[in-house]
């Protein structure tokens, strides 16, 4: 039961279900994300520990770089819900929105030291 409410909790905000289907598309940074969504980089590291918690998302660290992605171990029923979001939200305006802009936010990175 505390598995199913936490993995709820991580998919009941808008901004992590764009996390989510954002990562679905390939890795991203704090700063990638905080770009993407328009948001403070505080309310995109809470966000995505509320994520990692729910065992949604997983990092890597690559120099002072710490790099998200959706976690390919989580368990089946994480798995199952990333799925669903995918298939669901994937043709959303806001979601093609935001994927129109990940060109623009990747070069962020690379421009950042």
């Amino acid at each position: 039961m505390k598995e199913f409410v936490r993995l709820m909790k991580a998919l009941s905000d808008p901004n992590r279900v764009k996390i989510i289907t954002m990562l679905g598309g390939g890795e991203l940074c704090v700063c990638e994300l905080t770009a993407l969504l328009g948001v403070a980089q505080p309310t995109v590291s809470k966000h995505l520990r509320i994520l990692e918690d729910s065992g949604l998302v997983s990092f890597r660290k690559e120099g002072n770089w710490i790099i998200y992605r959706l976690n390919t171990e989580c368990p089946d029923q994480g798995r199952t819900m990333l799925e669903l979001v995918g298939q669901w939200l994937d043709n959303a305006p806001e979601i093609q929105g935001l994927r129109r802009k990940l060109p623009e936010v990747h070069n962020l990175r690379k421009s950042l030291p």
